[in-house]
């Protein structure tokens, strides 16, 4: 029989445990709480969920703004033995009808910012038995509406539902970069796999501390930065309710003494962009990437900049969190890093077989974090979870020295010429040049039906650059069969939810925006 787990236990009573209970747990707009009233807060809300009749295995989906009552909510229903589902708050209700009605979920909760999308989405999800809600949220429908301050009031009670590391825990979507959603089941044991592997034995979190996230804990990277990695130790969350932008993350972070400070590429890059002072992050001793690979140019202006080190890395959300990462005085830019302590990777060739140092390959992955498959999508699971290894979907091509470098996803490599072309190769070489701010590489079919490279260029503020220099400028620090043939400029770069370029849009619109492109420049 196996031994008895509960992520909640682990996360919370175990500080209790540790005389942590009079420590800052929580802090941000939302309010402050320590270990003792969170602790309290959930063993409250925990029974408040039983008496409503939230059963063992039952789906709770969190249509949430990072938030104490997001932490709560999360942390009750793994405490009851219930699945806890946390969804983007960008959703519509469309997509947010689509993913309840996918889940099968018996109760949403919903923050007072996303109700009327919310509202929309109830009606067409027949199988919800309830909503949970602050007491300033109305709906216009029949379902019950259970408060969550009433249901933080009931009696407290300290049971645990009797999981095992193995039991069902969490559910967490997937981007959609690739196609349509799909939910990564999670083990509760995977919690501690990777608070004890990346978050310790990487970020050296302790409980001094203080966690600060551009990306939202909907996320599987969020959910490991604001609520795993800070309370597996005793450390703070600093949790931002708003849309991250990087004023307000600056504002926060000199507010909240953020000492560890998590984001994206994209995130990254707009902070640069945002010229924001170089003493904003004064009080960080490192920062985290994670979601796309971390251009080497980009890497180093950020760190002059602000004067903190980023160490890149890649976690997918079948994975929980990072897996591949670099580390605080081992940091190689333009790499993706070592493996964690605690994981496997081999580089495998089209026959998978395994590529030698220097040979490109899709990247797989084994460690005990990994997801048990995805929630019913047998077809996808099967090529994906490849019995103990996950198929990433990345190709990568590792060095002598065990360093990975990413060289995009396997499906976003492009030919050009005859010769494989890596998008990250061109971008990096375009974030070289000072007035690039962001650049995305896809390919584009031409009048001849054949692939060519095209850049799509964000220029930095102020910055003017003409399509004709940053083709020549690739031109002599690359292959010449790797310039981008055009370069088309735009104000943003469409992005997923969880900050990843959506190359497939992009792809979409490309042979269209460089024909619109051409014809511009003859009329003019």
């Amino acid at each position: 029989m196996s031994e008895p787990f509960n992520a909640c236990r682990y996360l919370l009573d175990r500080r209790l445990d540790h005389g942590d209970g009079a420590r800052l747990a929580l802090t941000g707009p939302s309010g402050d709480l320590t270990y003792a009233e969170l602790h309290d807060r959930v063993c409250r809300t925990a029974n408040g969920l039983r008496a409503i009749g939230l059963r063992p295995e039952q789906r709770v989906m969190l249509f949430m703004a990072d938030s104490p009552d997001f932490v709560t909510v999360f942390l009750a229903a793994l405490r009851v033995g219930a699945i806890p589902v946390p969804v983007s708050t960008m959703l519509h209700a469309g997509d947010l009808a689509e993913l309840l009605r996918d889940a099968r979920a018996a109760f949403l909760a919903v923050s007072s910012s996303y109700a009327a999308v919310a509202d929309k989405a109830v009606p067409d999800a027949p199988e919800l038995r309830g909503l949970l809600a602050g007491a300033d949220v109305t709906f216009t429908g029949t379902l019950p509406v259970h408060r969550l301050r009433e249901l933080a009031e009931a009696d407290p009670d300290t049971d645990v539902y009797a999981t095992t590391a193995d039991s069902p825990g969490f559910w967490l979507y997937t981007s959609g970069t690739t196609g349509s959603p799909k939910a990564a089941m999670h083990r509760h044991g995977a919690v501690a796999e990777v608070c004890e592997t990346y978050a310790t034995r990487v970020l050296g979190i302790h409980p001094g501390d203080r966690c600060l996230s551009a990306a939202k804990a909907f996320f599987a990277y969020g959910l490991g930065n604001s609520v795993l990695f800070p309370l597996a130790v005793g450390a703070t969350a600093v949790l931002e309710p708003e849309p991250s932008r990087p004023e307000l993350l600056a504002g926060r972070a000199r507010e909240s003494g953020a000492t560890l400070f998590f984001a994206g590429p994209t995130f990254f890059a707009n902070m640069l962009r945002a010229d924001l002072p170089g003493d904003t992050l004064a009080g960080v001793r490192l920062a985290a990437s994670a979601g796309e690979p971390l251009p080497a140019a980009l890497q180093r202006r950020w760190s002059e900049r602000f004067g903190v080190d980023i160490i890149d890395g890649i976690g997918m959300t079948e994975t929980l969190h990072i897996f591949l990462s670099n580390a605080p005085g081992a940091i190689r830019p333009g790499t993706t890093g070592r493996p964690v302590p605690g994981y496997e990777l081999r580089v495998l060739d089209e026959e998978d077989r395994e590529a030698p140092a220097g040979t490109p390959g899709t990247l797989h992955v084994r460690g005990r974090s990994v997801a048990t498959g995805y929630w019913s999508r047998y077809d996808e699971s099967r090529q994906v979870f490849r019995g103990e290894w996950l198929r990433t979907g990345d190709t990568y091509v590792r060095d002598e020295d065990g360093y990975f470098t990413c060289l995009g996803r396997t499906g976003d490599m492009l030919k050009a010429g005859g010769i494989w072309v890596s998008p990250a190769e061109v971008e990096a070489r375009l974030l070289e040049h000072p007035a690039v701010a962001q650049a995305a590489v896809v390919a584009a079919t031409d009048t001849d039906g054949l692939e060519k490279p095209v850049a799509y260029v964000v220029t930095s503020p102020g910055q003017h650059v003409g399509a004709g220099e940053l083709i020549a400028y690739c031109r002599t620090g690359l292959p010449a069969f790797k310039r981008p043939r055009h370069v088309l400029f735009t104000e943003a770069l469409p992005t997923t939810a969880t900050g990843k370029i959506r190359r497939v849009e992009l792809r979409a619109r490309a042979a269209d925006d460089v024909t619109a492109s051409r014809d511009l420049h003859e009329e003019t």
